[in-house]
C-alpha cells in the first residue's frame, strides 16, 4: 500500500485539490453539526405553533422538572445519535413539515387532539424499530433503582427482547391509551367534550380532512 501510494506523483494540482476537498469536507461536517444541534433544540422544534400543544404537556413532565436537574430536550429522546442517522432523522422529519404546510390546520387545538393519537402510535413504532436507543443514552439499565425495592430486579428480569417504550408509554405528552386497546369513537367523545363540540363534530371534522 505505501509503495501505490510512492508511487503517484504529488503535484501542485494534486495537492490544491487535497486541500480544497479536506477543507470542503470539515465545512460540510461542521454544516451537519450546526443543522442537527439547531434543528434539534426545543426552540426549532416549538417554533411550529401546533408544537406548542406538545411544548405544555412536556413541561409538566418529569422530562422537563427532573430531579438531578438534567433536563432532555426534543432532540434528546426524538432524533437518533450520530451526526448521519440525526440527519436522516431530519431528513425524514420533513414529511411533517409538509403536513404542516400543507395538511391539515393542525394550529387548531381541536385538530391537533384529534390527530395526536396516530402521531403517538407512529412515533412509539420509531422507538421500537430504534430499540429506545435515545432512552438510553440517559438511562442505563444497570444502574436503574427506582423508587419500589423491585424496580431494579423488574429490570433486570423481564426486560428480555423488550424496548423501554413497550413499558414506558405515556412519560412527556399527553396519555393515548396503546394502539391495541385505542378506541377511536371513545377519543373523538372525549376530544368533544373537553372543547364543548356537538356530538359527532369530531367524526365531521376528521371526515373533512
Amino acid at each position: 500500500m505505501a509503495n501505490f501510494f510512492s508511487a503517484i506523483p504529488i503535484t501542485r494540482p494534486i495537492l490544491i485539490a487535497l486541500v480544497i476537498g479536506g477543507l470542503g469536507g470539515m465545512a460540510f461536517m461542521t454544516f451537519l453539526l450546526e443543522f442537527d444541534r439547531y434543528t434539534s433544540s426545543n426552540e426549532f422544534c416549538t417554533s411550529c405553533h401546533s408544537m406548542t400543544f406538545m411544548e405544555d404537556e412536556y413541561r409538566k413532565s418529569v422530562h422537563y422538572n427532573p430531579v438531578s436537574g438534567v433536563r432532555a430536550e426534543c432532540g434528546d429522546c426524538h432524533v437518533s445519535a450520530g451526526i448521519f442517522a440525526a440527519t436522516w432523522d431530519h431528513i425524514k422529519g420533513g414529511k411533517d413539515l409538509w403536513k404542516q404546510l400543507f395538511g391539515a390546520n393542525y394550529d387548531d387545538p381541536v385538530i391537533s387532539a384529534l390527530h395526536l393519537p396516530e402521531a403517538a402510535f407512529a412515533t412509539r413504532h420509531w422507538f421500537r424499530e430504534t430499540e429506545s436507543a435515545t432512552c438510553q443514552r440517559c438511562h442505563v439499565l444497570e444502574a436503574i433503582q427506582g423508587k419500589r425495592a423491585d424496580t431494579a430486579a423488574i429490570h433486570r428480569e423481564e426486560t428480555a427482547g423488550k424496548s423501554c417504550i413497550d413499558c414506558h408509554e405515556n412519560l412527556v405528552h399527553r396519555p393515548v391509551p396503546s394502539q391495541e386497546t385505542f378506541k377511536r369513537e371513545a377519543w373523538n367523545q372525549m376530544i368533544e367534550e373537553e372543547f364543548g363540540l356537538e356530538p359527532g363534530a369530531a367524526e365531521k371534522l376528521l371526515a373533512k380532512l
